[in-house]
């Protein structure tokens, strides 16, 4: 088969949170099973002497519309391991920008166009490549219009999928732009594109896809509820029959401590030495006192109500105080959030450190030297972070929602079994009181270690996943 994926941001290239993991994975995956695979993202400001990216094609034109956009292509092979992959890297003045969907908080003002071009761009440069796709993947709101033009005629043969990696954005933009960039002003209803009189985009992707995947079991029946489905739950009930859950893996290529060179000390489940070597170095790094059985909490994330980070400052309102332990975070996002953790910073410097930039060799530091690790979202779509945490030896403190639900197994003392620690209402109490459980479990030193051993054995890479969606691409 020939599989033509479309996504806004794929690893190492782009990245703003898991979308570009997965991006990256999952065609390499597919493409170790033998079939060809092509993937098509925006350039931004990636450096193209870093990926060893070059011009082979001149210009194409891309019809948007009534207009002729000229974009440039840097073709490379999308690296790390698996099979081949071919990325081609649109180059257009739309994408030179400082952030990828915007800044400062604020969406780029143009990004319905920008979109556009790429889910239109990925088809007219398949065919200047001769690239005849037998399936068009297309990743959430940014790419989903790939599908329709696919459909009204563009690459009407192939089948199409879609992924939703996380309903609550979908690409909501003023009615004028269906017939602007060419979607079909009369698609512009309840039945096509039309969304509470808006252009969807990610609507458009729901209706066209003849497939619909979205990133875990328990998350493709969430979005099928009024609570979780954002709008879109009518819809994905009436398309049920063409929609599963498939869960994302993770990429051991990149994310695994026996070696990893990021971090201070490659370890495994049975050398864990190395593991209170990267501790002991986190903590220098992020200025904690060094206290081998203080217990270290990493947190990796989005910072955002969706996260859940305003219930874990909540909680460590109360546990900062009364508890020895230390917090690591790493994330971005909602300022007011930002500041609430900095706050908390300067009030226990010697228990929290904080650190809001984008640093994802900091990240695996993190996964590293953490003994636990926690994910207190409100809704989490697969979740990345606690695959990583359990490969790494951090046990990880969730939410039972979406993929945290379907990947940890709540630790149960008694029968010894469990790989982290689950809470059921968004709540900070909730939080909290899975929080002591952790830390109560912590000081029982060879329990944890069992618990760590036990979370490190879980496999999650991306081989049955694959399959999976190879199932999917046949007709």
């Amino acid at each position: 088969m020939n599989i033509l994926h479309v996504a806004s941001e794929v690893a190492p290239y782009s990245k703003t949170g898991g979308l570009a993991d997965v991006a990256s994975a999952l065609p390499r995956a597919v493409a170790a099973r033998g079939d060809r695979v092509a993937i098509v993202l925006p350039r931004y400001r990636t450096d193209p002497a870093r990926f060893g990216l070059a011009r082979r094609l001149g210009s194409v034109v891309v019809p948007l519309g009534a207009a002729r956009l000229e974009v440039g292509v840097l073709e490379g092979r999308l690296p790390g391991g698996g099979g081949p992959v071919e990325a081609w890297l649109l180059e257009h003045p739309a994408f030179d920008r400082a952030g990828l969907y915007g800044e400062d908080g604020h969406d780029y003002a143009d990004n319905a166009l920008r979109f556009a071009l790429l889910s239109r761009g990925a088809l007219a440069v398949a065919a200047e490549k001769g690239f005849r796709a037998d399936v068009i993947h297309a990743h959430d709101w940014q790419a989903a219009p790939s599908l329709l033009y696919a459909r009204r005629g563009v690459a009407a043969a192939a089948r199409t999928v879609l992924t939703i990696h996380n309903v609550a954005f979908q690409g909501l933009f003023a009615p004028s732009v269906a017939g602007e960039l060419g979607l079909g002003a009369e698609l512009l209803h309840p039945e096509g594109i039309e969304f509470y009189g808006s252009v969807g985009y990610l609507k458009a992707g729901i209706v066209f896809a003849d497939r619909i995947t979205t990133v875990s079991p328990r998350y493709a029946r969430e979005i099928q509820t009024p609570e979780m489905g954002c709008g879109l739950d009518g819809l994905l009930r009436a398309r049920a029959d063409r929609l599963v859950g498939i869960l994302n893996g993770a990429d051991y290529d990149t994310w695994d401590p026996r070696r990893d060179p990021l971090i201070a000390r490659a370890f495994d489940a049975a050398h864990l030495d190395g593991k209170h070597a990267c501790k002991a170095a986190l903590q220098r790094e992020l200025l904690l006192p060094l206290r081998p059985r203080t217990p270290v909490v990493g947190a990796v994330s989005r910072l955002a109500g969706q996260k859940g980070t305003d219930l874990l400052c909540e909680a460590l309102e109360h546990l900062l105080p009364e508890r020895d332990l230390q917090v690591a975070v790493l994330g971005r996002g909602d300022r007011g959030l930002e500041e609430r953790l900095y706050d908390l910073g300067r009030r226990f410097p010697t228990k929290l450190a904080v650190r809001t930039v984008h640093d994802e060799p900091l990240a695996h530091r993190i996964y590293a030297g953490a003994d636990l690790f926690v994910m207190p979202s409100r809704a989490e779509p697969c979740g990345l972070a606690q695959l990583y945490a359990m490969h790494y030896g951090a046990p990880p403190i969730v939410r039972a929602t979406g993929g945290l639900d379907d990947t940890v197994v709540d630790f149960d003392r008694i029968s010894r079994s469990g790989t982290g620690f689950k809470f059921a209402e968004a709540t900070a109490g909730a939080l909290a009181a899975a929080l002591r459980r952790a830390l109560v479990a912590y000081q029982h030193e060879g329990e944890f270690a069992d618990l760590a051993r036990r979370a490190m054995a879980q496999d999650f890479s991306w081989g049955r996943s694959a399959e999976r969606y190879r199932l999917i691409y046949r007709p």
